[in-house]
């Protein structure tokens, strides 16, 4: 535990978790959405972000924020009105947001790409105390929207007509997911990197889906899942001089293999129960059908 002797670590320590827990927390609504890669093309987004910050000589992580939100709403309206053509946007808005990366930093008096290259991929030992207070800040908004709106966001999700007939504001809790996911991956940049965020984003989700069928229990995992890796990479990268981003998203990737394993008998040993119980003359009441276990609203 000497690592803990050090600033840089405890900041990075701290930053991991909290990146732990809001990665998993907004992902589950995006693997819902099937928008799995959104936090990708955010990530390509923000790098626009964080060169402004260079040469405006301001935070990159606020900077970054501002222009991920931005791109955020964007990226919903295009899904919203660009039926026929909005792939071609979206791939202009991305590779828009990475081409104006570079060059912003590199018209920067003090930016250079290897400043780019820390937020690109992650960079644990220079993480600052106001990256940190950022950060926090910043997770305290993501934890509070997933939380505190899980009913209404698991609602349009799952089914955005549904949503809208049962009366919810299904364009203002879209928007409000996106951003939410924008400011998740400004929260992330410093750990994972804007090229690896989305990882962290769903694969413990994933790996989580494995064990769970319930929302809440999925949601309960995943984050689990997301701190456990997180701290173990940071940990990792310290003792190892490993890159703190590939280690965590490799590790997490590690996390979804082994639940895969460990869940395949356990699957294999219930529906053996199931077909036991029906022949035994089970009513079929007894028996959990798997569309309604899906549905897993229990717990959300």
């Amino acid at each position: 535990m000497d690592f803990l002797d050090y600033a840089f670590m405890q900041r990075a320590l701290l930053a991991a978790v909290l990146v732990g827990i809001t990665a998993p927390a907004i992902g589950i609504y995006l693997v819902q959405r099937r928008q799995a890669l959104m936090g990708d093309g955010i990530g390509h987004v923000a790098m626009t972000g964080v060169g402004l910050g260079f040469l405006l000589n301001t935070s990159p992580v606020w900077m970054a924020t501002g222009v991920s939100v931005v791109g955020a709403v964007m990226m919903e309206l295009i899904r919203w009105y660009g039926r026929t053509r909005g792939d071609i946007a979206l791939a202009m808005l991305f590779y828009g947001g990475m081409a104006g990366g570079v060059m912003f930093i590199n018209l920067a008096p003090t930016g250079s790409n290897a400043n780019l290259t820390s937020y690109l991929f992650g960079s644990l030992s220079t993480v600052s105390e106001s990256d940190v207070t950022a950060i926090c800040v910043l997770a305290a908004f993501v934890v509070l929207v997933t939380i505190g709106l899980r009913r209404q966001l698991f609602a349009v999700s799952q089914d955005e007509e549904f949503a809208r007939v049962t009366g919810l504001p299904v364009r203002a809790l879209n928007l409000l997911t996106a951003i939410t996911a924008a400011i998740t991956v400004t929260v992330a940049m410093r750990v994972v990197g804007l090229l690896l965020v989305s990882a962290l984003m769903v694969v413990p989700v994933a790996a989580a889906q494995q064990l769970s069928r319930s929302f809440a229990a999925t949601f309960a995992i995943a984050v689990a899942i997301g701190v456990s890796v997180t701290i173990g990479g940071t940990v990792t990268s310290y003792y190892q001089d490993v890159p703190p981003g590939a280690t965590i998203v490799l590790l997490t990737i590690g996390a979804f293999i082994a639940l895969t394993a460990l869940a395949t008998p356990l699957a294999r040993r219930r529906a053996r129960a199931a077909t036991a119980a029906q022949a035994a003359g089970d009513p079929a009441e007894c028996v959990i059908p798997a569309s309604r276990e899906a549905a897993g609203k229990a717990g959300v």
